[in-house]
């Protein structure tokens, strides 16, 4: 079932180190600015259950990839029932820092889980709610990797190269499915030059009426 609410709802997809977080940051500023209301957040997390599951997947080191799948997707019923459907009902522009498409790369894609089982349990956990844009930062993961801090590594941020080879390959075929709903960017740019290109689309989309600069 596809749904219409007077909001809007914008995923900002990529690897580690891809600046997802530091652009959706960004763009809720910008459309803030033009008092357009506007909130982030993020999966794994957004609400006290989201909290929790992201602190199980950063350090849980029992679980497999049916386990990541099955709580992520526990994560994202919550964020949605609690948060992202009633700011779209309330007519907020949505801004999610990873989405179904993350459980598709990296748990698909990268780990082997089935397609099928992915887009099933994704189905089921969302009733189907597609954001209205989506963006992928793309960039090489040896590159993204040197812009992480010095903190320490989370499970997925330890796996190898080629895993996040696979997560990156992942995104850019799910990515090149749909040239409507997504926009494919080098995040190897500069922030703000990523930035103009995010709202240029955005504004070009006319997903937020006619509020432009």
């Amino acid at each position: 079932m596809s749904y219409s609410y007077p909001g809007v709802f914008i995923v900002i997809e990529g690897v580690e180190g891809s600046g997802k977080s530091t652009q959706c940051q960004l763009l809720k500023a910008k459309l803030s600015s033009l008092h357009i209301p506007a909130i982030v957040t993020r999966e794994p997390g957004g609400t006290r259950t989201g909290e929790q599951v992201r602190q199980w997947l950063r350090e849980g080191s029992d679980l497999n990839r049916l386990s990541e799948l099955f709580l992520f997707s526990a994560a994202r019923v919550a964020l949605l029932e609690q948060v992202i459907i009633p700011e779209l009902h309330r007519g907020s522009v949505v801004i999610l820092d990873r989405y179904i498409y993350s459980t598709i790369a990296y748990q698909g894609f990268a780990k082997g889980c089935d397609r099928i089982d992915i887009d099933s349990i994704n189905k089921i956990a969302t009733d189907n709610l597609q954001p209205n844009l989506a963006f992928l930062l793309d960039i090489p993961p040896k590159k993204s990797f040197k812009r992480k801090s010095c903190e320490e590594p989370d499970r997925f941020e330890q796996e190898d190269l080629s895993f996040h080879n696979l997560v990156r390959a992942g995104y850019k075929s799910i990515a090149s499915q749909d040239s409507k709903l997504w926009t494919i960017l080098d995040a190897s740019e500069s922030i703000n030059t990523v930035h103009d290109k995010i709202w240029r689309r955005v504004t070009s989309s006319n997903a937020i009426g006619n509020n432009k600069d």
